[in-house]
């Protein structure tokens, strides 16, 4: 292995462009790409500079000159090909959700220790500057006892039966594409939730379009949600402590402001981002930095052991509900 890890891209979809556009921003090196299609694979490679295209995923496993496999396929598929990655000796960032459910995320999680490699999910948002800041307030007593977190994330998207958000056989809908990003916060704050209340509204096609929650937690404490596919909203944040608050701007999981605010109204810190591209570079460095540490469960920010809990949590709204994927 070389100093730096060598990073193969599985997969050629929107968010694999993102993120390979940081991580070609940022230095990273990019050695491989795979796709089912040879076309899709050899334009992607030619767009960003990477030296091999490989047509189809087991070339691409197979390639001794990848170390780490980004795994960005659909939802249904984020086992099986992390899974394979893994048995292929190959480390994994897997896109979220990290899996369907609870039990396909053990299975990555057993595959990595069997295999002895780092499985994480790219849960990008807790690598940010301004999140780091965040839990640096909050560590500090910034806010006191730290009470609740309210945080949306919507968006409006195709209302097209067929595409991927409303496709159910594919996992579509607000909980897993949006919903994992302010769940995830509260887990990040406060830990597992004691008790989830959701309910949810639902498309023709079976796919949640906005989903609800409230967890609640010892000592008080709650964490409220909100996640849309069908409406654009705010996609603000607000950690409320007993002494202060932090207000996070729109939006608030990618790079942005936030205000540290005094229960009386004074603004006691005003933070703004300066981060280049979209900001996903941050976890691929945390990446690297656990994988040459030897940290393979993950590491405190967020372990395996924490995203496995998390598509737990995500298992007992959808029970609430009512929605079920095929073939579960």
């Amino acid at each position: 292995m070389t100093d730096r890890l060598r990073w193969g891209i599985l997969a050629t979809g929107g968010i694999a462009r993102l993120f390979t556009a940081d991580l070609k921003l940022a230095g990273f090196d990019v050695r491989a790409v795979g796709s089912r299609s040879a076309a899709s694979a050899a334009a992607f490679a030619a767009e960003f500079g990477i030296p091999t295209a490989h047509a189809g995923y087991e070339a691409l496993l197979a390639d001794p000159e990848v170390d780490v496999v980004y795994v960005s396929t659909p939802h249904p598929l984020h086992a099986e090909n992390a899974v394979a990655a893994l048995e292929a000796g190959k480390h994994v960032l897997v896109e979220k959700p990290f899996a369907l459910n609870r039990a396909e995320a053990e299975r990555i999680r057993d595959a990595a220790v069997a295999n002895g490699r780092l499985a994480l999910e790219a849960m990008w948002t807790r690598y940010l500057p301004h999140m780091v800041r965040i839990r640096e307030l909050i560590a500090a007593g910034a806010l006191g006892e730290v009470r609740s977190l309210i945080a949306d994330h919507t968006q409006l998207l195709s209302d097209d039966p067929a595409h991927r958000i409303n496709a159910l056989e594919l996992g579509g809908g607000a909980l897993l594409d949006l919903g994992i990003y302010p769940i995830s916060f509260a887990w990040d704050l406060f830990g597992e939730p004691a008790a989830i209340r959701s309910s949810a509204v639902f498309k023709e096609t079976g796919a949640d379009a906005q989903i609800a929650t409230i967890f609640q937690y010892s000592g008080g404490r709650t964490a409220t949600t909100y996640s849309a596919s069908d409406t654009q909203g705010p996609n603000r944040a607000a950690v409320i402590g007993t002494a202060a608050r932090i207000e996070i701007d729109e939006v608030w999981y990618s790079p942005t402001s936030f205000r540290l605010i005094a229960a009386d109204g004074g603004v006691l810190e005003t933070y703004e981002s300066r981060v280049e591209g979209r900001g996903m570079q941050f976890q691929a460095a945390a990446f690297e930095a656990l994988v040459a540490a030897g940290r393979l469960d993950g590491g405190e920010l967020l372990s395996t052991a924490e995203t496995v809990g998390i598509m737990g949590t995500l298992d007992a709204i959808r029970a609430e509900i009512g929605l079920r994927y095929p073939g579960e």
